[in-house]
């Protein structure tokens, strides 16, 4: 491995194209940068700067080390300032249900960043049951789930209404057996709704899945069949309540956090403040439930 002080001599002395002035440029004397040279070249194995031309000329060998000479300074140049900065130094790890990642919700992300430049957030989106799971694990700092109901450390929780949907496209009686569009084995409401059909005595499908929120609700739009969904999940989407079925009894949307204070308890505070906000527009009696 190349010294890089002597690397640093060797680019110098090149790019200046005088010893006396890669010596001032460094603040070193003549002889200290030419010694520093020729130690490198021993450790080469070649000389690099043609010593009988009158201008300094590089070797075959001189050419070849220059590039690598400057990629690997502007590497340690580019480690040192990474490791010097606190900028990013303190993670912050999120999970959150992929409807919950709203814009509003990455905006506020992105302003906490931005207000605390040390801190590094990193998000996970994914299933309820799965990062509660890790939450619990401790893989979490801060986590957003939804359950039939908050567990007793929960920070914040919220109602959200949910109801069942049907495409705006297409309007017919639905048939025994019934398809319906719904998360995998594990996912929300999927449980719920088999529960419900089952117990209004009919039959049913799956007649599409996914683990996507996005690809769920493109195909209740698509007429594949109908779905239990958040009602604030469905915003934007020719999609329909199904009024033969009417509303759910409202899920829960808890938040949950290991610190207590700190800003980790901040960003909780903060993210609370957007689930509220949002709820509210669906859930008549959305309130704030927290320790």
């Amino acid at each position: 491995m190349f010294d890089p002080r002597l690397l640093r001599a060797f680019v110098a002395i090149v790019e200046t194209g005088s010893f006396t002035l890669a010596a001032d440029q460094l603040h070193m004397t003549q002889s200290t940068i030419s010694q520093q040279l020729a130690r490198l070249e021993h450790a080469v194995g070649k000389p690099l700067i043609e010593r009988q031309s009158r201008s300094l000329q590089l070797t075959t060998a001189g050419e070849s080390l220059l590039g690598y000479a400057r990629r690997i300074l502007a590497l340690q140049l580019e480690a040192q300032n990474v490791l010097s900065t606190t900028t990013g130094s303190i993670p912050i790890r999120i999970g959150v249900p992929e409807d919950i990642m709203n814009t509003e919700m990455a905006r506020l992300l992105h302003g906490f960043s931005e207000a605390h430049r040390s801190i590094r957030l990193d998000v996970t989106a994914g299933l309820s049951r799965d990062l509660m799971t890790r939450y619990r694990a401790g893989q979490f700092d801060i986590v957003v789930v939804k359950e039939p109901m908050a567990s007793a450390d929960h920070f914040a929780t919220f109602p959200e209404a949910i109801a069942w949907f049907e495409s705006q496209h297409f309007s017919q009686v639905w048939p025994d057996p019934i398809p319906l569009v719904t998360f995998p084995q594990g996912g929300l409401y999927r449980d719920e709704m088999f529960d419900f059909i089952e117990r209004e005595r009919k039959h049913w499908y799956v007649a599409f899945s996914s683990n996507s929120l996005a690809s769920v609700l493109v195909g209740i739009e698509a007429g594949l069949g109908i779905s239990l969904l958040p009602v604030a999940a469905t915003q934007g989407y020719n999609v329909r309540e199904y009024s033969v079925f009417g509303r759910a009894p409202a899920m829960a949307v808890s938040l949950y956090r290991w610190e207590k204070d700190g800003v980790i308890s901040e960003l909780a505070t903060q993210m609370a403040q957007i689930l509220q906000n949002r709820l509210h527009q669906f859930a008549p009696s959305t309130s704030i439930s927290a320790e």
